[in-house]
């Protein structure tokens, strides 16, 4: 059995934040009932704080960190891309760190959605830019990697 867990922060007013496009691949993997042997969840605290929920499920379901899949967004990948890593990803993820410190290992499986499309010329840190929403322009690049990734995911 697999652990796929959507990092993202749980109020409304995160819904359509780039930070929550973990939330996002869940909502459609979970619509589209693709999985047979698999636990699906979005974690239900904020990003910063997802090690401890993560490890509490790891638990419970006596799995392996080798069994957890992590969906989160990356600043290092541009939108419209994504990666399937083990046991590597962004080194300035907060929400990935903190599973890495709880379970006390980095041998688990990411996600890595791209998200960056900032001006090159502009002034937004990457932490303000995450917490803004995606346009409807950048939507329509992430709608297949959404796709593309619910199909991996369900063969994986």
């Amino acid at each position: 059995m697999k652990l796929i867990i959507g990092l993202g922060n749980p109020e409304e007013k995160y819904k359509k934040n780039r930070h929550n496009v973990g939330y996002m691949v869940i909502d459609e993997l979970t619509k589209r009932r693709l999985l047979k042997d698999a636990v699906v969840k979005k974690t239900s605290v904020f990003m910063n704080e997802s090690g401890e929920f993560v490890k509490k499920l790891v638990e419970q379901y006596k799995l392996n960190p080798a069994d957890l899949w992590v969906i989160h967004d990356d600043l290092d990948i541009p939108l419209g891309s994504y990666k399937i890593q083990y046991g590597r990803g962004p080194k300035l993820h907060n929400g990935v760190n903190s599973i890495e410190k709880e379970l006390g290992s980095e041998d688990f499986w990411r996600v890595r959605i791209g998200v960056d499309n900032r001006d090159p010329g502009g002034r937004v840190s990457g932490e303000e830019y995450v917490l803004q929403d995606f346009t409807d322009k950048e939507r329509v690049l992430l709608e297949p990697v959404i796709d593309e990734l619910c199909k991996k995911l369900a063969t994986s």
